[in-house]
């Protein structure tokens, strides 16, 4: 029989209640599983959330723009022989992106054999745009810009409308894997959050998780057997109090606990991911979604808040960029056999100024470029060449900062539409106020069909 000391039992308890219960405190916008909100067979979404505002110029280079310079950004600027050409005549990719080449490559993007899978959509945000850190990435988590109270992630509510996060068999449909919970994933019932899979299981494995109650074994054993029966045992003071949690602790801990016992995890088809935290993150998600019934699995990487010293070739945005696009190619190798049926989507709160400050870095601005990668996607570059980008669209906003084109409200209404086959009525359920803001701005909400 294992042993594991008392200390072991405590702080690995504590950091799978902690992680379960974090989701206890928030409303509950969405009270009733939505009609015709299943997901489809299948169908999967990996996010990762670039924190601290990523510089989108930096990152899809407007090179038709007349305002990209050597004045506007005399330590930024990467040379037209540098950069990666996108294909349109317009817009290039930073150097750092190059891990990316196989997957955005298509003879009908730019003549080159590839995948074609990979979409740069630029100049996205949301009207009256925050610069807050804070707000910011509240907003685009709960999807409801403007409103800072409502703790509940606009993703929670989709995956809780599909699925009765109270059952046994949906106790893993969903996970973040951070330090913190990932407000996207945030509600009133649990889905699991954990920095590493490691930490969110026992040295015991399942001889501290136990069994259930059955008809031979009327009180069950350990964990399984503390909170597996009824939760109104009039025999156990309490007992209703923790019995939700106490069943989601084990559930949960039971579907890593199977999916580390099936031995040390090595990535399909060659793939290597980048030697960092955010890329021992992207291999756990990729374990867990060959490994559990995972459908969506959210991660932050932060860093990306580049005020001084942010650099052209090298330095700390293109270090960023290059590991992002490590891992996103990583994941595209790895997953050979979900491809079709994945989307991998990047997040950022908002974009930086158009002109380097006196730092040799950028502040924080509006409008951005979110990554989105998978089977179906129509790769490119959106929102970024001759015919969309205005005379001195780097500085249409307030002359400082680049206007935003998209609503990302409508990408992810793209997404839940193609992607989980949800109906337009239902964008309302998961972002409230969708229908309102697309009457106020309908040029926001113009579907981009990047799938």
């Amino acid at each position: 029989m294992q042993i594991f000391d008392r200390r072991g039992f405590l702080r690995t308890g504590a950091l799978a209640c902690s992680a379960l219960g974090l989701n206890m405190v928030a409303p509950n916008m969405l009270r009733n599983r939505v009609a015709g909100a299943e997901m489809p067979a299948g169908k999967k979404l990996i996010f990762i959330f670039l924190q601290g505002g990523n510089d989108g110029i930096n990152t899809i280079i407007p090179r038709g723009d007349a305002d990209y310079n050597t004045t506007n950004r005399p330590s930024l600027f990467v040379p037209e022989n540098l950069a990666l050409d996108s294909g349109n005549g317009f817009a290039q990719l930073h150097p750092a992106l190059s891990p990316l080449s196989e997957l955005y490559n298509h003879s009908s993007i730019n003549g080159l054999p590839g995948a074609g899978n990979m979409a740069f959509l630029h100049r996205i945000g949301y009207d009256g745009q925050s610069r807050s850190h804070f707000d910011s990435q509240h907003f685009w988590q709960n999807g409801i810009p403007g409103d800072a109270d409502t703790e509940e992630g606009f993703l929670y509510r989709r995956i809780n409308a599909a699925y009765d996060l109270n059952l046994p068999e949906n106790a893993f449909v969903a996970a973040g894997l951070n330090s913190s919970q990932l407000l996207a994933l945030k509600g009133k019932n649990m889905i699991p959050n954990f920095s590493r899979t490691q930490d969110f299981t026992f040295p015991a494995g399942q001889h501290f998780l136990g069994q259930p109650p059955s008809e031979l074994d009327v009180d069950g054993r350990a964990l399984m057997g503390l909170y597996g029966g009824q939760a109104d045992d009039s025999s156990k003071p309490y007992r209703s109090l923790v019995h939700g949690a106490g069943q989601a602790v084990g559930r949960t801990m039971s579907v890593i606990q199977d999916a580390l016992d099936q031995g040390a995890y090595s990535p399909a088809n060659g793939a290597v991911y980048p030697d960092t935290s955010m890329g021992r993150k992207l291999m756990e998600a990729a374990m867990l979604m060959k490994r559990t019934p995972a459908k969506v699995i959210g991660l932050r990487r932060g860093g990306f808040d580049t005020h001084q010293r942010q650099g052209q070739l090298t330095g700390s945005h293109p270090n960023l960029l290059n590991e992002v696009a490590e891992g996103i190619n990583a994941l595209y190798q790895d997953l050979q056999d979900q491809w079709q049926d994945l989307l991998v989507v990047t997040m950022t709160e908002f974009g930086r100024t158009s002109r380097e400050n006196g730092s040799a870095g950028t502040d924080h601005a509006e409008s951005s470029v979110m990554f989105v990668a998978g089977g179906a996607v129509k790769g490119g570059v959106y929102n970024c060449d001759g015919q969309s980008w205005g005379d001195h669209a780097m500085f249409s906003a307030r002359d400082r900062y680049l206007a935003r084109s998209t609503d990302f409200r409508a990408v992810f209404g793209e997404i839940f539409q193609k992607h989980f086959g949800d109906t337009r009525e239902q964008l309302d359920t998961w972002m409230p106020g969708y229908s309102i803001a697309e009457m106020d701005h309908p040029a926001d909400f113009k579907p981009l069909s990047f799938l």
